[in-house]
């Protein structure tokens, strides 16, 4: 990326989101540093292929120009994450957005029912999302019925796990790395892997590792990529 026609033209970028910020926020960061920088028109097109939640990190693929039109099909592809569900409690919001609301016995969870109970889980599976998303039901947003303390019926919908990869167990904690489809709610896993042992889980970590061949690896922090854009001799 070198020119203003470049950005116009087309470009995708890899941003390692981090922690607490929106999507939206990482969008328009990157749109003010690429505004400033080449001084392209206000309504320059720009747009991420796929939203990450503020308590997840990692991988948010941002495209500009004519690329925007490939936000869908990127979108489409598998995608990696890798994180944290803590065992024998729920919050309402399935992670850290919210309080715990109920806890679950553990003491008859051992590593042989954690690993036989996420093969239950590959291939399609039914899945709810959860109350606190962006889904809108009746033209409002899920997560405002729930702040609103509204109680709505919410459809289950068809998602495919391709993997699933026990990493760490040292409970109440358990690490997992997910291979899976577009719409799959790692949230919602995490509250149906619980339930799934009799008890009860919810997911503190989050970090979307790749989409499709995009990997993190190759991403960089907003802060790293203004730093990019501002001075690219520093990184030649």
């Amino acid at each position: 990326m070198k020119t203003a026609n470049d950005v116009l033209n087309g470009y995708v970028i890899l941003i390692d989101k981090p922690l607490t910020w929106s999507s939206f926020q990482a969008v328009n960061k990157l749109k003010y540093i690429l505004k400033h920088r080449f001084d392209l028109p206000k309504k320059f097109k720009i747009g991420h292929a796929g939203t990450l939640d503020p308590l997840a990190t990692g991988l948010l693929i941002i495209c500009t120009g004519k690329f925007t039109k490939r936000i869908t099909e990127i979108q489409a592809k598998p995608k990696e994450y890798t994180g944290t569900f803590f065992i024998g409690a729920t919050t309402p919001s399935y992670d850290l957005e919210t309080e715990i609301d109920q806890t679950f016995p553990t003491t008859h969870i051992n590593e042989d029912l954690i690993r036989k109970t996420a093969t239950q889980f590959l291939g399609e599976i039914d899945q709810k999302p959860p109350v606190f998303s962006a889904i809108k039901k009746d033209g409002i947003r899920l997560y405002e019925h729930a702040r609103a303390g509204v109680e709505v019926e919410i459809a289950s919908r068809k998602t495919t796990i391709y993997e699933f990869e026990i990493t760490r167990i040292n409970l109440p904690e358990i690490d997992f790395r997910v291979v899976c489809s577009k719409g799959t709610y790692i949230r919602s896993l995490a509250f149906d892997f619980g339930k799934a042992m009799n008890s009860g889980s919810h997911l503190t970590v989050l970090r979307r590792t790749k989409i499709g061949d995009y990997h993190v690896q190759n991403a960089l922090t907003p802060e790293e990529f203004e730093k990019t854009i501002l001075n690219p001799e520093a990184t030649a």
